[in-house]
């Protein structure tokens, strides 16, 4: 198992329950489970988004502190550490952030906890620029504006909360206000330096200053499944078969935001079914039964505006937006809610989801 994020963990709990003679090693960078829908918590200080990998794991199942370089051939060839082989492998490094100099990029335990750094060094009246109008940006920005009103926050994007109906994104609009929230509609450039301190470029000529620049835009994914040889897609994602195989070595599922499964987007949401699907098709397989197919569909979407405020997006199950939503103290408590589920669900192995809608998956 390369990868401990929400898909890894839940395939290796339920491959554990359903096979229970299986050998299971999982290999994660850190020793941490990490709840990247919390990364906004642990910046700003209201939270904390990293669990003991231990802790999430069921009893019998290895852990391997290390860095997968390659998988391929029935074996996983690691950074520090001896080569595991394997029968099946499940591959599930997550997504990755790419951010621009100056900048400190909010999706990775890493960045999170150099932010929450950086935050902590800022004086009254600096100012806090987040990159990004989609959910994590929104996420980041709120979350630091109510925990630390002695800093000014101003988010910066080419639309913001573009992925909501127009009623939902109204009321986001205003709650950023009320949190004093500064909304800048334009498309970032880079980050310059000066003599007075950083500053914010954007593609029209404006220049902001910032004490502080976040970036809360996914970039794409690791290229493990690349430089294995296994093929993908432009962005780099591994194409998988229905059941969420690799296509050119059905030995591996992919599964996360590294599997290229189509009108999947980048979400713990997505992430987590795919896990379960994957364990279970593996454990029909190791018991003579016959694979099924992966599907799923979307319920909607949840975010925090701080810890006392949020918004919950209805969608169809093609994940577009339907006109129902839900707001304030209640949809805190849904996301909140949410949140511990899908953390339950990785732990136990016990998760459901609605199948998909349309046709079932085809690799491309």
């Amino acid at each position: 198992m390369a990868g401990a994020g929400y898909a890894g963990t839940i395939a290796a709990n339920r491959l554990a329950k359903r096979v229970r003679d299986a050998q299971i090693t999982v290999v994660n960078p850190r020793a941490e489970f990490v709840e990247r829908v919390r990364l906004h918590e642990q910046i700003s200080g209201t939270g904390s988004a990293a669990t003991p990998l231990r802790a999430m794991l069921r009893d019998g199942i290895g852990i391997r502190v290390d860095s997968v370089e390659k998988i391929g051939d029935g074996v996983l060839t690691l950074r520090d550490t001896p080569e595991l082989a394997f029968d099946y492998a499940l591959l599930a490094v997550g997504s990755t952030v790419l951010s621009p100099t100056g900048t400190v990029p909010v999706g990775t335990w890493e960045g999170a906890q150099r932010a929450r750094k950086l935050l902590g060094e800022l004086t009254e009246g600096s100012t806090v620029t987040v990159v990004g109008g989609g959910l994590t940006g929104i996420e980041t920005a709120s979350e630091i504006a109510a925990a630390h009103p002695d800093l000014r926050v101003r988010l910066v994007g080419a639309s913001i909360g573009a992925s909501l109906s127009s009623a939902a994104q109204r009321r986001v609009l205003a709650d950023l206000e009320r949190l004093g929230i500064e909304l800048v509609l334009g498309t970032f450039a880079e980050v310059r330096a000066g003599k007075a301190g950083d500053a914010v470029v954007l593609e029209t000529g404006d220049v902001l200053g910032s004490d502080l620049t976040l970036w809360a835009i996914v970039s794409g994914v690791p290229d493990l499944a690349a430089r294995s040889g296994l093929r993908v897609t432009p962005d780099g994602r591994a194409v998988v078969d229905e059941f969420l195989r690799s296509v050119s070595d059905p030995r591996i599922f992919v599964i996360g935001d590294c599997a290229a499964v189509p009108n999947a987007r980048f979400a713990c949401a997505t992430a987590t079914p795919q896990g379960a699907h994957a364990a279970s098709t593996l454990a029909r397989l190791i018991t003579g039964r016959a694979p099924k197919p992966f599907s799923m569909g979307y319920t909607g979407q949840a975010l925090s505006l701080g810890r006392r405020n949020g918004l919950v997006q209805a969608s169809r199950r093609n994940d577009t937006p339907r006109r129902l939503f839900i707001a304030g103290r209640l949809a805190a408590i849904s996301k909140e809610s949410i949140n511990r589920y899908a953390k339950y669900g990785s732990r136990t192995a016990n998760y459901a989801w609605l199948p998909g809608a349309g046709a079932s998956h085809r690799p491309r």
